[in-house]
């Protein structure tokens, strides 16, 4: 940044930078209600106008916030005031679309990948079928509102769902999915839970700082029969989602 650039209100030559001084006052907006959750902030070019610097130093400064969970940027769209965590059980019947919805959201997902591929030995055990069976494999993403709120790796028995893949690319729901394949309730079988970073590639899907830390959760899912039906590998955006078990 130019020498010269300096907007009122940025201070200079005590030690604090001036793409700091702006991701302070950007929180204290946010904090103050200026801007509102789930709000589009103003674009670089404004900012940077408003702080009479360049949008380097403004881009600095979004993507500090971006790596405090304040906001979240959306590539070809912009840069968003996060919404408050959403409550997620975890229980026998956990339902996103349900949860999405029973929030005051709209709740999509979207199929990014499906592939026949051979089970191995993990959701072979999950799904109680030989290694090397086919099984379908679905890379998905789910949404509240435009937030992604997960994305997932979806493992289910072929050939009981060789049209899954078409039915949740059609009607975006799991729930919805299963019910086209004639399966009109499912349980909770087991859950697992651990926390790691983010890596590019899961950080880009869920318009997360990589790095950023997400939950993982495991599971699998039978039918009223008891037959297993899906095994489960979704990535949850900590800052959310709070994850609520019970029964």
């Amino acid at each position: 940044m130019d020498a010269q650039e300096q907007a009122p209100g940025l201070i200079r030559g005590e030690g604090l930078t001036a793409w700091r001084q702006i991701a302070d006052a950007l929180t204290a907006d946010i904090a103050a209600g200026r801007y509102a959750p789930g709000q589009q902030m103003p674009t670089e070019t404004a900012l940077a106008a408003r702080f009479a610097v360049n949008r380097h130093t403004v881009r600095r400064a979004l993507a500090a916030l971006a790596e405090g969970g304040l906001v979240r940027a959306s590539q070809g769209r912009g840069t968003f005031v996060e919404e408050a965590p959403l409550a997620y059980p975890i229980g026998p019947r956990t339902r996103f679309s349900e949860i999405v919805t029973g929030a005051g959201r709209e709740a999509w997902g979207d199929l990014l990948a499906a592939a026949t591929v051979p089970a191995g030995p993990k959701q072979a055990a999950a799904l109680a079928i030989a290694p090397g069976a086919p099984i379908l494999e679905l890379l998905t993403i789910h949404r509240a509102d435009d937030a992604p709120i997960s994305t997932a790796q979806t493992w289910l028995p072929l050939p009981r769902f060789s049209d899954f893949a078409a039915a949740y690319a059609e009607r975006g729901s799991i729930t919805r999915a299963f019910a086209a394949c004639g399966v009109h309730d499912y349980t909770r079988l087991s859950t697992r839970i651990r926390a790691r970073p983010a890596d590019a590639q899961e950080a880009e899907r869920l318009d997360i700082a990589p790095g950023r830390v997400v939950m993982v959760v495991s599971s699998v899912n039978i039918d009223t029969a008891g037959a297993p039906i899906q095994a489960n590998r979704t990535l949850f955006a900590a800052d959310r989602v709070e994850l609520v078990i019970g029964g």
